[in-house]
């Protein structure tokens, strides 16, 4: 429940603290004082959009901080659920900077405006005029059905199945989109495969190739430098050779004399041993070099099929082709894969159908159960707050599995004798539809573990003693649910455990916003006044007294 709302820079609202009674705590005021206000300021707290023109002074920030026990209710999951410390005393706060920049908080904690509707959905529950016209709605009809009949866990796994079965479709969808596509490209994709397969890349070396054809084109030259580079080490009669040997002799001649002399003869024996094998390696490469123009043909045909598949395929060697080729090699069996993977798929998603069709016939069954329960109670309550005549019929139609089942349903009614049931939004005025949802709430009390319930005028288009009814029923909703009511009824005024007063404050620069909790007798002169207006007589303080003894308040004076 809310133990105490902090309101500072709002609107008409300076400052303003509020401290709630466990119980039943009634709200009233002068039209404009601002008990909307403080409305609007809840709602900030509870995820609403902010907007920094509602700051009161426009050079400060607006602050609203709720404190909530909650140590009476199994909020531990949702905490975990985002990732927050739990505590039996939790505290929201929201913060608008006069740039217009807001910031949430759990707890201290900074969190995003999806977690603070989150958390605080399970804190509070404001009844408005959006309320009643949402009445009309056939989704958030079904969702009290539901709540009424205690099918929220069923209703939950029913939704996990559903989600499941939902997914699954949206995967075949989507592997049947990529078989199409793929089939689609399956025969060019096979062609390109076919091209490469043929080219037998896999021992191919590109470059030793490119190599030999141009030894082949260059053979005459080649020879002709060979001989002559032969020739030139051991065979003309100033070759390279003679001059090395004529070189060591003269070394050997002198290597008894130095060492240095017969490590230079040692160097100069290898060298010739080394340009006779050079010489060897040359001649054996001369004989070699021929020319052959087939072969020529042979390797410039195979450098042209590369050459071509590179250009097609726009990668520059032999290694990208066959990264190519393999892609290809998977498109073209992906499609079988595929076509596997959719089979396996369509008996997954068969089957959670199956599932679904099953879950849904047995929510709708159990909702069925539940709609004449639904009716006579909801038209028992409606009779004892001055509604006799009235009739609810829960019409329901069976359509396709949906997120919430397979139940359309449309609540019919009507408050005239002999008239037939309409929709709500044909057949219920301001004040019926506000006694409308006032019952329904009523019914859904111990059904929710809602801890606090706020209403906004929810009685709207009553008086006498049908207002005073109201106020028993709330009194009654009151004992499991902390409940705080904005009224301008005195019926209900004198109904709360606690009753607050909102009023202006005028100042020499502006008006402000304020609230103060009654005490007895004040509240005998606020109800008195709600009766019969500024000055109420001896007859209206009399009536404010019994409305107040009617919830066994003991009177002074």
């Amino acid at each position: 429940m809310l133990v105490d709302l902090r309101i500072r820079n709002y609107a008409l609202i300076e400052q303003l603290e509020l401290r709630p009674s466990a119980l039943l705590n009634i709200i009233t005021g002068e039209t404009g004082a601002g008990k909307s206000i403080m409305l609007g300021a809840i709602g900030l707290l509870l995820g609403n959009r902010a907007d920094s023109r509602m700051l009161f002074d426009t050079e400060k920030k607006c602050v609203i901080e709720g404190q909530f026990d909650i140590s009476s209710y199994q909020l531990q999951d949702i905490f975990e659920s985002e990732d927050l410390d739990y505590d039996t005393q939790c505290i929201l706060r929201r913060e608008i900077s006069p740039a217009g920049k807001s910031r949430a908080f759990v707890n201290d904690t900074p969190v995003t405006l999806e977690t603070l509707r989150n958390i605080g959905a399970n804190l509070m529950d404001i009844h408005s005029q959006h309320d009643t016209l949402l009445l009309g709605d056939a989704v958030f009809q079904l969702n009290l059905l539901d709540l009424y009949a205690g099918l929220v866990p069923t209703r939950a796994q029913y939704s996990n199945a559903y989600r499941q079965y939902r997914k699954l479709e949206a995967d075949l969808k989507t592997l049947e989109d990529q078989v199409a596509q793929a089939n689609k490209e399956l025969d060019y994709h096979t062609f390109l495969l076919s091209e490469l397969e043929d080219a037998r890349l896999d021992n191919e070396n590109q470059e030793e190739v490119e190599q030999e054809v141009k030894q082949l084109e260059h053979a005459e030259e080649i020879k002709y430098k060979l001989t002559q580079a032969m020739q030139s080490l051991t065979e003309s009669e100033y070759c390279v050779t003679s001059g090395l040997k004529e070189t060591a002799t003269l070394l050997g001649q002198v290597a008894a004399y130095s060492d240095s002399f017969k490590e230079l003869k040692q160097r100069l024996d290898s060298c010739l041993i080394e340009i006779h094998d050079i010489s060897d390696e040359i001649e054996a490469a001369e004989r070699r070099t021929e020319g052959d123009p087939a072969r020529i043909d042979e390797l410039q045909g195979r450098l042209n099929v590369l050459y071509s598949l590179q250009r097609k395929h726009q990668v520059r060697d032999v290694v990208a082709l066959l990264a190519v080729r393999s892609d290809l090699r998977d498109k073209v069996g992906s499609v079988l894969n595929l076509d596997k993977q959719i089979s396996r798929l369509r008996r997954d998603a068969e089957a959670a159908l199956a599932t679904v069709t099953k879950q849904a016939a047995r929510l709708s069954e159990a909702r069925r159960k539940v709609f004449p329960k639904f009716e006579k109670e909801l038209v028992g309550l409606l009779s004892e707050l001055g509604m006799p005549h009235s009739r609810i019929v829960v019409q329901h139609q069976a359509g396709a599995p949906a997120a919430s089942g397979i139940d359309i349903i449309s609540i019919l009614f009507t408050a005239n004798k002999g008239a037939q049931p309409q929709t709500l939004s044909k057949s219920a005025s301001g004040g019926e539809f506000s006694r409308l949802m006032l019952c329904i709430k009523y019914m859904l009390a111990d059904k929710t573990a809602l801890p606090t319930i706020v209403f906004d005028e929810i009685d709207t288009g009553i008086s006498g003693e049908i207002a005073v009814k109201v106020g028993r029923m709330m009194q009654q909703m009151a004992k499991k649910h902390q409940l705080i009511a904005i009224s301008h009824l005195p019926q209900m005024a004198a109904a709360g455990d606690a009753h607050y007063f909102v009023y202006k404050e005028d100042r020499a620069d502006r008006t402000v916003s304020r609230i103060r909790t009654l005490d007895l007798n004040e509240r005998i002169q606020e109800i008195a006044q709600m009766i019969s207006g500024a000055n109420p007589s001896p007859n209206a303080f009399q009536s404010a007294r019994e409305l107040l003894a009617m919830r066994g308040e003991e009177l002074v004076g």
